[in-house]
């Protein structure tokens, strides 16, 4: 397991610009002073390589400021997975960093969080304790839409919007 020592001795981290740099050279490929990670291309998070094992960068973020490996989750504050300034970076669980997501998943019908067709109409559907709870049947994907964002702010605590 990779502790915080080993981490500082070989990467550098800008809290700030939630980069990370190397320290030392790695084979001729990586050089100090060289930007370390890449972003993935199909889950668009960052990644870290620390002695030949990829970790995610947000966690080895957490790693690098507290001293410990986080318990739970790290939720991206802003809901951009690629946006690891340690501002940005909170600790939570994975039910908490499921509430703020921000945008529907791929291939949803109405491409709107928590707006689903209903015949001709639109239904705002909102999950509490893992359970699906009916908002509504609006006109307009707008109406729904603000159903749900009404519903979220109360019913969960870690969104952000």
């Amino acid at each position: 397991m990779l502790t915080t020592e080993r981490l500082k001795e070989l990467l550098s981290y800008d809290a700030e610009s939630g980069v990370f740099t190397r320290l030392t050279t790695v084979k001729p490929r990586w050089k100090a002073g060289q930007i370390s990670g890449w972003k993935h291309k199909v889950n668009g998070y960052f990644y870290v390589r620390v002695e030949g094992r990829a970790y995610f960068a947000h966690r080895v973020a957490w790693l690098y400021m507290t001293g410990e490996w986080p318990k739970k989750d790290i939720d991206h504050i802003d809901g951009d997975k690629a946006n690891n300034r340690f501002a940005n970076l909170r600790e939570a669980s994975e039910i908490m960093n499921a509430q703020n997501q921000k945008r529907a998943h791929k291939g949803t019908k109405s491409g709107i969080l928590g707006v689903y067709p209903k015949g001709k109409k639109w239904q705002a559907l909102i999950c509490v304790d893992k359970k699906p709870k009916y908002l509504g049947t609006f006109d307009t994907t707008e109406k729904a839409y603000a159903a749900y964002l009404a519903a979220k702010r109360i019913y969960h605590p870690g969104c952000t919007i």
